[in-house]
């Protein structure tokens, strides 16, 4: 996995009326009816979830339990969320250290038809089929770089491993 970090930062803007609609109807789908191995944490910040995560029965993750924290920007759905893990991260080539994942849909292939409930499931996918438990390869480079809070969606990610 390769990435790198431009140096430009954003600010967190108010969520606009389409977001805060789209957010309130999926956190009560979610409520209804939230995806295995999930638990999102309730607060009044609507901008902000913590969701735990579960490691599914039967992989290197079993027993474990891990946080996702999404931020939702001023234009979701159109715009993908930022999804890291709060810290400790687990162990997984395409997770580093800082929390940050590499995977696609949180980036370049996100498409607004998606929910916080599909990318829940993309990435419990993702850490089920891990062979291993270790960091990218470049996992000390990236964190170094992305001191100061860079934000994940600064990365230019190089998407070449879709096996784990």
């Amino acid at each position: 996995m390769t990435s790198s970090t431009s140096s430009s930062s954003t600010s967190r803007k108010a969520l606009s009326k389409i977001a805060c609609s789209r957010l309130q109807k999926e956190l009560s789908e979610w409520q209804v009816n939230p995806p295995a191995g999930f638990k999102h944490r309730v607060t009044d910040n609507l901008q902000r979830w913590v969701i735990d995560v579960a490691g599914a029965p039967g992989t290197l993750y079993t027993g474990e339990t891990y946080q996702l924290q999404v931020d939702f920007p001023e234009h979701y759905p159109m715009e993908a969320p930022q999804v890291i893990f709060l810290h400790p991260a687990p162990m997984h080539p395409h997770i580093y250290s800082n929390g940050h994942i590499c995977l696609d849909i949180l980036y370049d292939s996100w498409s607004p038809a998606m929910t916080v409930s599909s990318v829940c499931i993309s990435i419990l996918s993702m850490l089920s089929s891990s062979p291993a438990k270790q960091r990218p390869a470049d996992n000390d480079r990236y964190v170094r770089n992305c001191r100061n809070g860079r934000s994940p969606k600064e990365t230019r990610w190089w998407f070449h491993d879709d096996t784990v």
